[in-house]
């Protein structure tokens, strides 16, 4: 079977309105979209190795499937693309949102796990990370307020993503993850222990 003939079976699964199927190069555009904002074809191509080609046609799967969408440009050829922004009615539709989100996650875990193997690659002074975690008591009222602080503590480095002249020197993308869930016990057991 030839690419295109993936391509092809790939264009009438879509059609029929089924789900996107992983594919690495997919997974790679996410992964830069993730790391730079936003990115034509050409820069994708030229910074993960593909043909310009390749990575268009992936592109505009990925923005069949709702996961980008283009990013606002001057007008010319150029098309550059970013991961779609979520909107109060894509939270409502929930299943989009909710692909998304587990591919999102899926990707940080990715990122995180080639970290972990490729960490002796990175210069020195970035060969260290930052990864910690807890487990507090809180009520949700509570889990809502420390997640609106860590966004507060994050704003102020936001804009860099979309303005590089606003990078100090030396700066460098950084994964910032953060999840906070309710632990649910592992069995009706556990929960009368609580």
């Amino acid at each position: 079977m030839t690419e295109d003939d993936v391509h092809a079976a790939q264009r009438r699964r879509a059609g029929a309105g089924e789900e996107l199927p992983a594919h690495h190069v997919r997974t790679d555009l996410l992964d830069l979209l993730a790391e730079f904002g936003a990115v034509t074809a050409t820069e994708a191509a030229s910074r993960l190795g593909y043909s310009s080609g390749l990575c268009s046609f992936h592109l505009r799967q990925l923005a069949r499937h709702g996961y980008i969408e283009e990013a606002p440009h001057s007008g010319g050829r150029a098309r550059p693309w970013r991961l779609r922004r979520r909107t109060p009615e894509a939270a409502a539709r929930g299943t989009a949102a909710e692909q998304f989100g587990e591919l999102a996650r899926g990707l940080e875990d990715e990122s995180w796990r080639r970290w972990l193997t490729q960490r002796d690659e990175a210069p020195p002074a970035w060969r260290h990370d930052e990864a910690f975690s807890a487990v507090a008591y809180l009520t949700p009222e509570e889990m809502s307020r420390v997640a609106d602080a860590i966004r507060r503590a994050l704003a102020p480095y936001q804009d860099r993503e979309q303005r590089p002249l606003a990078r100090p020197e030396g700066a460098r993308p950084v994964a910032l993850i953060t999840r906070l869930f309710p632990l649910l016990p592992h069995s009706p057991d556990d929960a009368d222990q609580d």
